[in-house]
């Protein structure tokens, strides 16, 4: 009979987060060791066991544990790290504008300074603050995706329109400032989802006028029939965004729909490929809505 190998020993404390060889040699993983199936290489002399290696908290504590103290994870990262919904395009630090480090492997360098009142401690690493941080994607991301950032932080109540406005106000020179006006001014806190912001900017940008946000609306004995994501009250035009919780919910959201029209309003509906692969039609249809009578 064969003989069975030896199942690779797996020490507790190497389960919870990124090492070094430091750490694996002192709870007795050699280096030959960690070449095996039990462990990943994260970069930067530092591993993590397989089974907690695509975890994006210990990526970012590996990244966290070979940086400059003085640098800030930041941008669409820190965002992520303050709880936002944004999609990381790669692991973002800021340095300190005099910094000489040019290039850090797999990450996004930026120079910039940040005050020791913008920085903050969030799940154990060190990152923008909110409000820094909401105001740096305000400043370097499309005007449209700026607005989807600056409507879900107001939204959650993690800054407020305000205090973006006071933060503009502070740093006028720095780049980008203008773009982060445009979008507080464009800002509307009660939008619920990034996808219902851009649904909105799509009509905007196609010259179509500004749509109120979640207006409660009534039939004529005064009964609430729905609320829906966009509206245009003089010609009683309702539309909604409908994402992937669509179809968990689609019988409720039916029968909201009937009570609306039974109250008079007209409604259209929108996916998610309809905003972001035909956005000529959707204009075109919420245009040709406002125009009948």
């Amino acid at each position: 009979m064969p003989v069975m190998g030896r199942r690779p020993v797996v020490p507790l404390e190497l389960t919870k987060g990124p090492f070094d060889l430091g750490a694996a040699r002192k709870h007795g993983v050699s280096k030959q060791q960690l070449r095996g199936a039990s462990w990943r290489r994260l970069g930067g002399g530092f591993y993590a066991w397989r089974e907690i290696v695509e975890d994006p908290m210990v990526v970012l504590r590996s990244v966290a544990g070979r940086i400059s103290p003085h640098a800030v994870l930041s941008g669409r990262t820190a965002a992520w790290v303050h709880g936002l919904d944004v999609r990381p395009l790669a692991i973002e630090v800021t340095l300190p504008a005099a910094s000489t480090i040019s290039r850090i492997a797999g990450v996004t360098v930026r120079r910039s300074d940040v005050a020791a009142s913008e920085v903050a401690t969030h799940r154990g690493l060190r990152v923008t603050s909110r409000i820094r941080t909401i105001a740096d994607l305000g400043r370097n991301e499309p005007l449209i995706e700026a607005v989807a950032v600056v409507d879900q932080a107001t939204h959650r109540g993690l800054v407020t329109v305000g205090s973006l406005r006071q933060w503009a106000a502070e740093h006028a020179g720095y780049r980008g400032v203008h773009r982060l006006r445009q979008a507080i001014e464009l800002a509307k806190p009660a939008t619920e989802s990034p996808m219902e912001t851009r649904l909105r900017m799509l009509l905007l940008q196609a010259g179509l006028p500004r749509p109120q946000v979640q207006t409660p609306l009534r039939d004529d004995r005064g009964i609430f029939v729905g609320r829906p994501d966009l509206y245009y009250p003089v010609q009683r035009l309702a539309i909604e965004y409908d994402g992937s919780g669509h179809r968990e919910s689609l019988v409720g959201d039916d029968r909201r729909q009937n009570r609306l029209i039974e109250a008079g309003y007209r409604i259209l509906r929108f996916t998610g490929a309809d905003v972001l692969n035909d956005p000529e039609s959707v204009a075109a249809l919420v245009g040709r809505g406002l125009r009948a009578r």
